[in-house]
């Protein structure tokens, strides 16, 4: 999360930075430069969030196997009000799908935010694979049918016309934009019900959205349930402490993931942290780990829209720094894997065991770094995706996509983003190394 909403992320961090002992602010960097790096083979062409590259930002990536021809495979992520990019494994563009506009010019125009998949869902007489996306602009989930022999290209929207607002109660509340956020998409395998969790902007709100197939070969959805994550938190000296924001504000959950084998719900809680919980949305969630700046007192200063930050206390993580996003869970094809975090602050991402009967134990980090001078590294990552499966002659040992929050070079003025490919195999080996 960037401009306008994750400034004051970085300004909390910068400032709590600013006050801790000197020692402690060189030991945090020396513990994110100390991290293994990881190179990208491959970027995609740059986005400009300005009018002249059609408000276009990268931000989240899903990855798309073709089972049949897997050099076919395709990664799909959105650009927000840039609507859809599909790539090839060559990060090659193959689609631009745009978002779609509000009901008047004067209303929010559509703004895609996260992206998941969900396959083989039974539509007529056969099964797809879908590509979901929330449409923060119009509050909506949007739903592409994937296939590559598609003529026009691999994507076909299939929403269901009828589709109503997720969180709103009208366009107004919609125009005010605490809309669908957050994303990840889950397939019950007791039941082979298909559902996405959607987070809401600026809210602590989760919400369970069964998808359900519609007639002409469309796709809806329907509320199953909602829950609230905290937002105040008891300290240990006894005090409650909110992550500093803007008057109104909650703190907002968008990085989610869910476990398929078990049904658990990952779910970054931006300045907050990684929660653990029930996929259905039913049970207690568990904190299962925290940002650094975790208990941070922070006072709003209108003038400046900003957040000055207190001393530290103390009662933060050591491994995340806010905000904590881009949750993807690298499923190993023995059982095994790792929850993956964009850890924002520092540029840096860490790894939890997926074994949850251990408490998903920290297993290590890394940095995705430059591979020359032409291929740049990530920065701020606000999405990612991971798939530990053969993708033909280039990704033989599986692909790792990120989001890169300022691509290089930039023009210094306008948000200049993109997603860089890297070897699953390459970060396998900085893992276990």
């Amino acid at each position: 999360m960037r401009h306008p909403f994750g400034r004051l992320a970085v300004a909390v961090l910068t400032a709590a930075v600013a006050v801790l002992p000197a020692t402690a602010a060189v030991a945090r960097q020396d513990r994110a430069a100390a991290l293994p790096t990881v190179h990208p083979r491959a970027e995609t062409a740059p986005l400009s969030d300005d009018e002249a590259g059609g408000n276009a930002d990268a931000d989240d990536p899903a990855i798309w196997r073709d089972a049949a021809d897997p050099d076919r495979s395709l990664v799909i992520a959105t650009a927000k009000e840039g609507g859809l990019r599909v790539y090839g494994l060559d990060a090659r563009l193959v689609q631009s799908v745009a978002a779609p506009a509000g009901p008047t010019p004067e209303d929010a125009p559509g703004r895609f935010n996260n992206v998941d998949l969900v396959p083989g869902v039974r539509l007529g007489r056969g099964r797809a694979d879908l590509a979901v996306t929330t449409d923060r602009g119009n509050d909506r989930l949007r739903i592409y049918r994937v296939d590559p022999a598609a003529p026009g290209g691999p994507l076909t929207d299939v929403t269901d016309p009828a589709a109503a607002p997720v969180f709103a109660a009208d366009q107004a509340e919609i125009n005010e934009e605490r809309t669908a956020y957050g994303l990840a998409t889950w397939t019950d395998r007791s039941t082979g019900r298909s559902y996405a969790l959607v987070s809401r902007r600026e809210r602590t709100t989760l919400a369970l959205l069964e998808l359900i197939p519609a007639a002409a070969g469309r796709v809806g959805y329907r509320e199953v349930r909602t829950l609230d994550l905290p937002s105040a938190f008891r300290l240990p000296d006894g005090t409650s402490w909110s992550p500093c924001a803007e008057p109104g504000e909650l703190p907002q959950v968008e990085g989610m993931v869910v476990d398929p084998a078990n049904g658990v719900l990952y779910a970054g809680q931006e300045d907050v942290g990684i929660w653990r919980l029930r996929a259905d949305l039913t049970g207690t969630p568990r904190l299962l780990d925290k940002v650094r700046e975790y208990g941070v007192p922070g006072r709003y200063d209108e003038a400046t829209e900003e957040c000055v930050a207190g001393a530290d206390p103390g009662y933060g993580g050591t491994r995340i720094s806010a905000d904590v996003e881009g949750l993807t869970l690298l499923q190993e094809r023995d059982g095994d894997g790792y929850l993956l975090a964009s850890s924002q602050g520092d540029d840096t991402f860490a790894a939890y065991d997926r074994e949850t009967g251990e408490g998903n134990e920290y297993a290590g980090g890394f940095r995705v770094t430059a591979a020359s001078a032409a291929l740049d590294g990530s920065e701020e990552c606000d999405g990612a995706a991971v798939l530990d499966q053969q993708l033909g002659s280039r990704y033989p040992r599986g692909l790792l996509v990120v989001q890169d929050g300022h691509d290089a070079p930039g023009d210094g003025d306008t948000a200049v983003t993109n997603f860089k490919f890297v070897d699953l195999g390459d970060v396998k080996d900085a893992l276990d190394g």
